[in-house]
Formats: C-alpha cells, structure tokens, sequence
C-alpha cells in the first residue's frame, strides 16, 4: 500500500479472492478496484463459516468501508453485477465507470456455441464476444443503462483523486497471466491482456502510481478447459494428492500439475512483481493447515517456501494455510 496490484500467476485460479479478502481486511483500503476482463472469472471466498463467491464485485466487499469499484476496461453482466450487489448488500458503495461494456444476450448466445464452445472451451458467458464488439466499438456501454444510473462513477478520476490524498488502495485482476491473449497460450486463452500492466490500464492508474504487484501462485497448477498444461497429472493421482478441484463459473473439473518454477519465473517477469503469495499450502502439505506463523510450519513446508524464494528471486509475503480470509500468514513486517 498506497497502491497495490494483485493479479494471477498460472492459469487463474489460484486463490486471488482469499488474498484480497485478507489484504481487504488487514489493510483497510478506502478503495478496492477490480480490473480484467468480466463476468467469466469466479472467485471463492471464505469468512467465518460462509462461503462467497463473485464474479463482478471486487473480494474486497467484506470489508464494509470500503468503496467497491468496477474500471471501464471490464465488460459487465447487468444482471450478475445487480444481483451480487443485492446479496453483499453493497448498494451504497458500489460503482461502474461510465465506459464499462455491457454483457447483452446476444453475447452469451454467442459464447455458448461454434468455435469458442467447442475447441477452447468458452464459459457461456458472454464475455469474449462482448470484448469483441467492445474492439469494433458497437458496444453499449454502462452509461446508457438506465438501471445502473445510480451506480456510476468516474472510476480513474476517484482513484487518482485517492492517491492524491494519501489513502490505500487495492487493485485486483482477473484469470492467470498465462490466461492472457498476449502472453498466454494462444488461442486457449481470455479475450483480453490480464497482465498487472493490462489490469491498470483497465482501472486508469499510471505506471508511476503503482507501488506494489502481488502475484498470486498456488502450491500447484491448475487448469479449466482445454490449453497445454506441463506435466499434468492423471486425473487418479490429482485426486490422490487431494488437488481435484472444480471452476468457481463453469463447475468444470480443474486439471493439475505440480508447482511449475519456470512458469512462475516468467509470470514474475511479465508482471514485475514485488512479492508473491503462496495459497493452499495445507494442500501439500496438510500438517500446516490454518498456520498463522512461518515459524510453525513444518520443515518441508519452508523449504517449499524458501525454494519459491530462491528461484525467482521476489519475498514470499503471504501464504495461505486453509480456505479461511484468517487462515493466512502474513511476513510482510518481516521482509
């Protein structure tokens, strides 16, 4: 903080929500912007016995005094973004920029069958073909809904004006780096750049206004839908070693493979991160589960961590340690 980007590592799914819930929490941002590309990116929550998931509102909607912003590079469900709206009960904090795209049906016919369905593996939800009509400049855009008026707001202008003012604020991306159209594996990817310099743009924070990258890896790789994976395992071992998972949108079940050092080196590079977060450690390794201190961990589990460290070269500070917002260590006073 002041400013601080959290984007994915691999393949999205790696616990970005649970980061930002607790970043949320423990830092108390004024503003929690999300940038990325829409409604097709689900992330998982998890706070005092309830389970949460979004796929419109920034993770930080726990924490109630903070400001919950959409930028205008995401393309928005009308109907997703009401309805998360109503169940957070985050009517007076929320808001749209004016330039966010809209979802229409139309979009979501087009993303549920043919070529996207079928070889990449769309999530039906309207999203690539929306950015698509976004790049032939034919799509409505938020402030010609006249349901949202009352959500809109000048998205860049409120952070910058944030900053000028000394307050916190947080930005989270959506996907994985390798999900990204530029630097992901092409064509099985998003249908837009999830890079941490793509996400700000998306929000409108300059460059030099950037103070942190957090990028996010899980203690493993996963995968939903078709692409290239290294090393994948079959899916009786993932289911073995208790790394069966399925999409927080699609409900599709999530390939895996062990932690990747070379693909984590290169999301490193493309995001010139600052630090890393390590979630789901108590799935390898399960003696460390719900941990708060580095100095419990068991000795495999720090030589994971430690290993991370050593090969690319960037300070472990967070780890998750269970599904929980508290189940979280967290060594940025130590680094």
């Amino acid at each position: 903080m002041p400013s601080t980007v959290i984007v994915g590592g691999f393949y999205g799914d790696e616990g970005k929500g649970k980061i930002v819930s607790y970043l949320a929490m423990k830092d108390n941002p004024s503003i929690a912007v999300r940038g990325g590309v829409g409604p097709n990116a689900g992330h998982t929550i998890e706070h005092n016995g309830k389970t949460y998931k979004v796929r419109m509102l920034p993770s930080a909607f726990l924490n109630v005094g903070t400001r919950l912003l959409i930028g205008p590079g995401v393309v928005v469900s009308q109907e997703v973004l009401l309805k998360e709206i109503a169940e957070f009960g985050v009517q007076d904090r929320t808001y749209v920029d004016f330039q966010c795209g809209m979802i229409e049906d139309s979009h979501k016919a087009t993303d549920s069958q043919g070529r996207l369905k079928e070889s990449i593996g769309s999530t039906g939800t309207g999203t690539g073909p929306a950015n698509a009509d976004r790049a032939m400049r034919t799509l409505k855009l938020a402030k010609d809904v006249d349901t949202l008026a009352l959500y809109l707001e000048d998205v860049p202008n409120a952070l910058n004006f944030a900053l000028e003012r000394k307050e916190n604020i947080m930005v989270e991306g959506t996907q994985g780096t390798f999900l990204s159209l530029w630097h992901g594996t092409y064509p099985y990817v998003t249908s837009k750049d999830v890079t941490a310099s793509a996400i700000c743009a998306d929000v409108g924070l300059g460059p030099k206004n950037v103070d942190d990258v957090i990028v996010v890896f899980k203690s493993y790789v996963t995968r939903v839908g078709e692409g290239p994976l290294k090393n994948e395992l079959n899916a009786e071992t993932a289911s073995a070693k208790g790394w069966k998972e399925v999409g927080t949108v699609t409900g599709r079940t999530r390939r895996a493979a062990e932690f990747d050092f070379d693909l984590a080196r290169r999301a490193i590079m493309l995001n010139s991160a600052t630090q890393i977060a390590v979630t789901k450690l108590d799935v390898v390794y399960p003696e460390c589960a719900h941990m708060q201190s580095f100095s419990d961990l068991s000795s495999p589990a720090k030589y994971f961590i430690k290993n991370i460290e050593d090969n690319l070269k960037v300070p472990v500070t967070l780890i998750g340690t269970g599904p929980d917002v508290n189940d979280t260590i967290d060594r940025r006073a130590e680094i």
